[in-house]
């Protein structure tokens, strides 16, 4: 006796003509579903712990609005949110958790005042107002992008949150999957971060116009420290030094 199935494929509903039992039919439907599942749920709780403007964020936004290597950028940060996220899925976060609760005070310690000084020298720069507005052009040296990268590299390892987030977070939440549902999350998850930088950088770039004024620039920075300041003092405020939480 022959079957009709149907499997979920991306939107479509295929209608299948079979001879395997209904119970293997339902499996084949089932697994199609849970896949599906496997990659909303890594992009949807991937671009909910992203979309919190963090250093990083600011960074990019800020090089979208300099019309500066937007595009490398973007693919900096998605990348380095991609092989993150596969480490922890691939079971890096079991092993990173009881270290990085042992030096969790360093980590948080450190990358507060590292913000803090970043934060600072974006004061520093409004307060001095002697800006040279940029042309919006992705034409400048080799040299200024290294320097991009290696800022850019900080901003990203140096933040704790970075590694709870996509190692640990994600990583734990991935071990409810099994197989091709686990690489699927991982997807899901990479696709969802680098969706949200390209938005937020390219989208940058478009209101780049506007920030043709020396005054918008000083606002940008001190509007930039105020979020390096508070980044600061929450990672300050989880370690437990006297004072501090």
């Amino acid at each position: 006796m022959s079957y009709l199935c149907h499997i979920f494929l991306g939107k479509n509903i295929i209608l299948l003509q079979t001879d395997l039992p209904v119970q293997i039919q339902c499996n084949a439907h089932i697994n199609g579903v849970i896949v599906l599942s496997a990659f909303f749920s890594g992009f949807f709780i991937s671009l909910s712990l992203i979309l919190a403007i963090g250093p990083q964020n600011s960074f990019v936004i800020r090089q979208g609005l300099l019309g500066q290597y937007v595009l490398a950028v973007v693919l900096f940060c998605g990348i380095s949110d991609a092989v993150l996220i596969c480490l922890g899925v691939l079971g890096l976060g079991a092993v990173m958790a009881p270290v990085f609760t042992q030096y969790s005070d360093w980590m948080f310690g450190l990358s507060a005042l590292w913000l803090a000084i970043y934060g600072a020298g974006r004061v520093r720069a409004a307060y001095r107002g002697d800006y040279r507005v940029p042309a919006v052009t992705d034409n400048q040296n080799p040299g200024t992008l290294r320097a991009i990268f290696a800022l850019l590299a900080v901003l990203t390892f140096a933040n704790p949150h970075v590694y709870l987030d996509t190692v640990i977070l994600l990583g734990a939440v991935s071990i409810g999957y099994v197989g091709l549902e686990k690489l699927v999350f991982a997807v899901g998850a990479s696709l969802a971060s680098l969706s949200f930088f390209a938005i937020i950088g390219f989208g940058a770039k478009q209101v780049s116009p506007f920030m043709r004024t020396p005054k918008a620039w000083q606002i940008l920075d001190l509007l930039t420290a105020l979020v390096m300041f508070i980044f600061a003092g929450i990672l300050l405020a989880q370690t437990s030094w006297p004072g501090a939480g």
